[in-house]
């Protein structure tokens, strides 16, 4: 893999196979799991994607009536 200059940071481009084994697609999250001076072990991050099916898990139903007013939600 080449590392390269993207900005004022470095980035590394991951190999096709390693996305197709990750199911990586654009905008997911990874994290490095581990790093050695010789090599890197890095994960798909599920955080953000548990973090919303919590949330979703926990949702209200809303009254049949309720229709959202983003003036009234943003009056100070």
């Amino acid at each position: 893999m080449l590392v390269s200059k993207w900005g004022n940071s470095l980035a590394v481009r991951l190999p096709k196979a390693l996305v197709e084994d990750l199911g990586l697609k654009p905008g997911d999250d990874v994290a490095v799991v581990s790093a050695t001076p010789r090599r890197i072990a890095i994960a798909r991050d599920e955080r953000r994607v548990l973090a919303v099916k919590r949330m979703r898990a926990r949702a209200w139903p809303l009254p049949e009536d309720y229709v959202f007013d983003r003036n009234e939600a943003n009056a100070r």
